[in-house]
């Protein structure tokens, strides 16, 4: 039995598009050159690189959802083009920099298709504010000040009363502003993305493969009322590449959430008194992602579950008590903007491994993937998913020299259920050591 994503469908970037047209849904039998499984960051960039370098093959893009319901439509906005976190603590300054330089790879991708296909995805070159509240926040921003002095990047002392003109709140005590990061709606430009792909990609939605075989040669995906045969096959499924029975018993399954008000009318623009656009991340990595988008709406990210059935982990009793957190969180930045409502709570799932190692290659014969992208999905998805094309395609470069260098294997988890009581254990110890940064 394979585990489908069960998204919910309160995802508030999702229902803040209009009602586009579905795509066909996987029907009879279908032959491939190529079959890309899952359409989010990773799966479009493996369709659309797969394309431009074999023209004259057919190249099918499946997802169990709609284009943009599922994870990579699901996340803050955020494209960072730094090592994320944890790989900044790693040990070999080349390592960073190879990291860093696939990130921007894959940041200059995305803007060149933004402007070629005129994606309406609040594509914004802002860079991040990185934040915190007290004293707990404040040692993690000086650790981060000298991560990227080692690194040699650019970044901005901002205090408390200057970043308070940017948030519209007095909450944080200071940040740290680094340039080169992006934000965007997620789901909107994930979108554009499948509605720009070249013609000799055929998508279907909504068409979940139940099982995956090899047989005469091919590798067969039986849908609900179709089969797909195909000689490659490409995942871009992150955590559910474990469905398959790949990468088993080395991905960890993490739903984060996040609410979001409806956009402020002008009185409350008013009494908000920041400016718009901005994203904030915290210094400490259990604490608040906050975010003011361009059309006036406030998100608050936190809270983080182990998710081993994925969707169908969460109960709307859990959501709602989720979303009156988040509630709290928002009331203690902007005490002046009580009347104003959350419209939509949502979770998005994403893999993470216990080495925080990114999947790259050859899985099986004519099975590839790109898997457990460690939360920071738009920019790794994009790139990752480029370079397995060329790197099924047999191509060539620096890039991907680079991303097989610094991509392994994840590894091993312990067997359950010692694994959801550590997972859960130590979510629930992140969360009570942050508590002052939430």
């Amino acid at each position: 039995m394979i585990h489908l994503p069960n998204d919910d469908n309160t995802c508030g970037w999702y229902q803040a598009l209009p009602d586009a047209p579905a795509k066909a849904q996987l029907q009879g039998e279908e032959h491939a050159d190529y079959v890309v499984l899952g359409a989010g960051f990773a799966g479009l960039a493996m369709a659309r690189r797969l394309a431009v370098l074999s023209p004259e093959s057919r190249i099918l893009l499946i997802d169990a959802q709609r284009i943009g319901q599922g994870a990579s439509g699901r996340n803050s906005g955020f494209v960072i083009d730094l090592p994320h976190k944890f790989a900044l603590e790693h040990p070999d300054p080349a390592h960073k920099q190879k990291l860093l330089s696939l990130n921007r790879s894959a940041i200059a991708q995305l803007s060149r298709l933004v402007k070629q296909h005129d994606i309406d995805c609040q594509w914004s070159a802002v860079g991040k504010y990185q934040g915190a509240v007290g004293a707990r926040g404040e040692a993690y921003l000086d650790h981060f000040e000298h991560l990227m002095t080692d690194l040699g990047e650019p970044f901005e002392h901002v205090g408390g009363a200057e970043l308070a003109k940017v948030l519209g709140t007095n909450y944080y005590s200071r940040a740290i502003y680094t340039p080169g990061g992006y934000l965007m709606q997620p789901a909107a430009l994930v979108r554009g993305l499948g509605e720009s792909l070249p013609e000799n990609v055929t998508i279907f939605e909504n068409s979940p493969i139940r099982s995956l075989r090899k047989a005469g040669g091919n590798w067969v995906l039986q849908g609900d009322h179709g089969v797909v045969k195909t000689p490659e096959l490409l995942l871009g499924t992150s955590i559910f590449t474990r469905e398959f029975d790949y990468l088993k018993n080395r991905l960890l399954p993490v739903m984060t959430f996040a609410s979001w008000t409806r956009p402020l009318a002008d009185a409350e623009m008013q009494r908000y008194g920041g400016q718009l656009n901005w994203g904030l991340t915290p210094a400490d990595h259990a604490g608040t992602t906050l975010r003011m988008t361009a059309d006036r709406r406030i998100l608050i990210r936190n809270t983080y579950k182990h998710v081993p059935k994925y969707g169908a982990s969460i109960s709307d009793a859990m959501r709602q008590q989720i979303q009156d957190d988040h509630r709290q969180v928002f009331l203690a930045r902007y005490p002046a903007l009580t009347e104003v409502p959350f419209t939509h709570t949502w979770g998005g799932v994403y893999a993470i491994s216990r080495n925080f190692t990114n999947f790259f290659g050859q899985l099986d014969d004519g099975v590839y993937a790109s898997a457990c992208d460690n939360g920071v999905g738009a920019a790794w998805g994009t790139i990752s998913g480029t370079l397995l094309a060329d790197y099924v395609m047999g191509a060539s470069s620096t890039a991907l020299t680079d991303i097989r260098q610094v991509t392994g294997m994840p590894s091993l988890n312990p067997p359950e259920p010692l694994l959801g009581l550590g997972v859960r254990s130590r979510i629930q110890l992140a969360k009570w050591q942050s508590r002052s940064e939430l």
